[in-house]
């Protein structure tokens, strides 16, 4: 087993934090708007939104193309199969959030892969810029000119970046001051330690011939915790040996 390495940093909980006040703010450009709010309309989300604990703004991209057909795309130079979005068209788009504060992120499968370290920056950010991407993808002229960085939510293909872009602004808002009813339980979940989650049970206590371990009933906290812990690196070196490595590696790094 390896020693435990130091929890992760948590975004400020102050209103005096990086938001300076104001919500966390997530701008997404899609040339599906009604996809929005979605599953962030319901839930811990959607009461977050009512009370103001976040903002979303939802941009058509097509209100900013040029021809009264409102084309946002073409055929790809080189031959091929598909559109791309162009990039006077995303470009923009791009222009009516520039001023707004934060990253902008483009949702690609080639991106960097989200994990929770990301997820925790992006919270401590004043909000984010999410550009959907459809049809073949988005001219890359335009990412380049703009400095767009892209993110992937895994190695898989998504008709779209609205799914995604879903995906990224609930994984933030989970860690933003008062949207989780129990802002503890925010720090046992899968990856906040380094770790996968440990198994959960609850009533009744034998169902279909299965207890529940001994050690949850005991009411004994530092034995509970620490079966805890054990199921926790078990399940994360059985299933993500990749993680395992790296948390082994950042617990060395911590010892002095």
């Amino acid at each position: 087993m390896c020693a435990a390495a130091a929890a992760p940093d948590q975004p400020p909980d102050s209103p005096d934090g990086p938001r300076g006040g104001d919500p966390w703010t997530a701008r997404v450009l899609t040339i599906f708007p009604e996809m929005f709010p979605g599953p962030l309309g319901a839930s811990l989300a959607g009461r977050a939104l009512e009370k103001g604990l976040w903002r979303l703004q939802v941009l058509d991209i097509r209100d900013v193309a040029r021809d009264k057909h409102r084309s946002v795309d073409d055929a790809p130079f080189g031959g091929g199969p598909g559109m791309i979005l162009r990039p006077d068209v995303v470009d923009a788009a791009l222009a009516t959030v520039e001023t707004a504060p934060g990253p902008v992120i483009y949702l690609s499968a080639r991106g960097r892969l989200l994990d929770q370290a990301r997820v925790r920056e992006l919270a401590a950010e004043p909000g984010l810029t999410l550009l959907c991407g459809r049809y073949e993808g988005v001219d890359q002229r335009v990412l380049d000119a703009r400095r767009v960085e892209e993110l992937s939510i895994g190695d898989y293909v998504l008709s779209g970046g609205e799914a995604a872009a879903i995906v990224v602004i609930d994984a933030v808002l989970r860690l933003l001051p008062g949207v989780m009813g129990n802002q503890a339980s925010g720090g046992e979940e899968s990856f906040e330690r380094g770790l996968l989650e440990y198994p959960h049970y609850t009533r009744p206590a034998e169902w279909q011939g299965r207890p529940v371990p001994e050690v949850l009933l005991s009411g004994h906290h530092a034995e509970i915790d620490r079966w805890r812990r054990a199921q926790a690196e078990t399940t994360t070196k059985q299933r993500r040996p990749d993680l395992w490595a790296r948390y082994c590696k950042d617990a060395k790094e911590e010892e002095p």
